[in-house]
């Protein structure tokens, strides 16, 4: 099962945008999603990880309280809620699962905070 994360794109400062991360290749099946993000030359960071029963999250300091994780079991889609847009919040985003061991990564989403 790969993950692949989209629902990127422009917005402006102080924007909101919602990623939605959705398995193919099967039905998904994890412990915890976790959000990445990689800006141009900088390392991957993680942003936000959610446990299944959505009682454990965490959020980097970057971003705690502007940004939310949920999950839609029915759905089989997890969201991570993105308000309070900051240009310094221009990345590639990415999910990923951990189901006793880690998912493979997928395509990243594109998200540019710019006026």
């Amino acid at each position: 099962v790969q993950l692949q994360a989209f629902g990127g794109g422009l917005a402006q400062p102080g924007g909101s945008l919602r990623l939605s991360c959705a398995a193919s290749g099967g039905t998904l099946d994890y412990i915890f999603i976790a959000w990445f993000r990689q800006a141009p030359g900088k390392e991957r960071e993680g942003v936000s990880c959610i446990s299944k029963s959505e009682d454990i999250t965490y959020y980097a300091d970057s971003v705690r309280g502007r940004f939310t994780s949920s999950g839609d079991n029915a759905k089989n889609t997890l969201y991570l809620q993105m308000n309070g847009l900051k240009p310094e919040d221009t990345a590639l985003y990415y999910c990923l699962n951990y189901d006793g061991g880690w998912g493979s990564w997928g395509q990243g989403t594109q998200v540019t905070v710019s006026s």
